[in-house]
């Protein structure tokens, strides 16, 4: 990532692999302590972190019935988007 920051233990391009493990709440206690370290003292981060979220759960409410291929495929797309746009 251009401009990339070591902040809390993590650069930047860490940050944002970890985004995913910690929206789904599936993120180790270590990594989360670091994760929110960083985007705490990192607003380029911060304000990445707050639109990938928003993303999500705008996407997850725009669909319909119980989670399945769709929807998982749906968010892979979205992340990969997302990571694009990051490099």
């Amino acid at each position: 990532m251009k401009g990339e920051r070591l902040v809390g233990g993590l650069r930047c391009g860490e940050v944002l692999a970890l985004l995913p493990d910690h929206l789904s709440g599936s993120i180790k206690p270590a990594d989360r302590a670091m994760l929110e370290a960083h985007v705490g003292s990192c607003a380029v981060c911060e304000r990445f972190g707050g639109q990938y979220g928003a993303a999500l759960r705008h996407l997850r409410a725009s669909l319909s019935g119980p989670a399945g291929e769709a929807e998982d495929a749906a968010l892979e797309r979205l992340e990969q988007s997302l990571l694009r746009l990051s490099d």
